[in-house]
């Protein structure tokens, strides 16, 4: 069969772009994944017990993007669904963002009374006042109220989660981590969330069910494409391939030999089942203080799963060692870091048939609407009809 396109991975960024490809251009597409499954990191699936679980950890969609929403709605129903977080603090369950009620569980009554009454005067109902705004306050409770939530609530979280000790972690980390002043306990306050009703598997599959798509899975990019550094170009399956190559891999990946790797942090998982109806009283609860893990999800309160059992996954963050399994999670993202990122974009753009998309291939963080929102901008290039 021949082809029009090459796009390397079945994540989110590559599913968007292979369905748009196929669709709206007529275009023969090969989409190349080097895992068993589709979906990249959203990647869900029922558990030995029937619980459907987030093999790569909770995958919440939400997004002010009506045009986003429009699209991945031609794909799934949806099952409502508004996130809320709660943090261990000092034996307590507290929501974060910080609130109203927050400030209520965490000091005594009079003093949560004026704490609230003073941001209140100061900012009024309903304000998302950062933590390093608070923190330059002059008013002494609002500066006690900002030290209390930046040292129990989000340093050492910050610090489990990048592995640097707490010191080293610069207030600028947090600085959008707001308190609300409201009583407004929703983690995201997008107009649009939930989860896909049959899961971000289903999603995906339908996404990229279409006759002009050739899947295959465990398959890896070297497996049939190669670059040819010499001529510039790109080989597959022997010969010079002149279409767009769409790769959503890791970028360094590309690079040629003796190149340094760019780092990332990553995550190891620990998946719980227990035979009881809930674990928890809402689906993650943060650990930001003693504990090695940084927080644990319950799946049920995500998916409305009504099942008399139930199943948790715990996540440790830790180095990405490829050498141990470990996936590659979140670029870390510093001066020296995104620099290098830049030598080698520049580098590969002597490729002039190869296109970066997504998390990996573009070394940035991404939510899933700005995956979708970004795979849709950039299906433009080659939409010129």
């Amino acid at each position: 069969m021949s082809y029009q396109a090459v796009i390397i991975g079945a994540g989110l960024s590559g599913a968007v772009m292979a369905e748009r490809m196929a669709s709206q251009l007529g275009w023969k597409v090969l989409v190349l994944e080097q895992r068993d499954h589709i979906g990249g990191n959203c990647f869900d699936e029922y558990d030995a017990h029937g619980i459907l679980v987030h093999r790569y950890g909770p995958h919440l969609f939400h997004t002010d993007k009506p045009e986003v929403w429009e699209y991945l709605s031609r794909f799934t129903q949806w099952h409502p669904y508004e996130h809320r977080v709660l943090s261990r603090i000092d034996g307590q369950l507290v929501p974060i963002p910080f609130n109203l009620t927050s400030i209520e569980r965490c000091f005594p009554a009079d003093k949560a009374n004026a704490m609230i009454a003073a941001l209140l005067a100061r900012f009024g109902e309903g304000a998302r006042v950062p933590i390093l705004e608070l923190r330059k306050e002059s008013e002494p409770l609002l500066g006690e109220l900002a030290e209390f939530i930046y040292l129990k609530a989000f340093v050492n979280y910050t610090s489990k989660q990048w592995g640097v000790p707490p010191e080293q972690i610069s207030p600028e980390v947090t600085a959008r981590v707001p308190v609300v002043v409201s009583r407004d306990d929703r983690y995201f306050t997008d107009p649009y969330q939930g989860v896909p009703l049959y899961g971000y598997t289903k999603m995906i599959e339908a996404i990229l069910d279409h006759p002009n798509i050739d899947l295959q899975l465990g398959m890896p990019m070297s497996s049939r494409v190669s670059l040819d550094w010499e001529k510039k170009g790109i080989i597959l399956d022997g010969h010079v391939f002149s279409g767009p190559v769409i790769y959503t891999g890791m970028i360094d990946s590309l690079i040629p030999d003796n190149h340094i790797p760019l780092p990332y942090r990553s995550l190891r998982f620990e998946h719980k089942h227990f035979e009881q109806a809930h674990f928890q009283p809402v689906t993650t609860v943060n650990y930001p203080n003693e504990e090695q893990f940084t927080r644990i999800t319950e799946f049920k309160h995500l998916t409305g799963q009504v099942k008399p059992d139930t199943s948790i996954v715990i996540e440790y963050p830790c180095d990405y060692l490829p050498e141990y399994g470990l996936e590659p999670y979140y670029p870390v993202l510093q001066d020296s870091t995104i620099n290098r990122y830049l030598r080698y974009k520049q580098t590969l753009e002597e490729i002039k048939n190869l296109c970066l998309l997504g998390r990996l291939a573009e070394y940035k963080y991404f939510d899933m609407d700005d995956i979708v929102a970004n795979s849709l901008a950039k299906f433009k290039i080659f939409d010129r009809g």
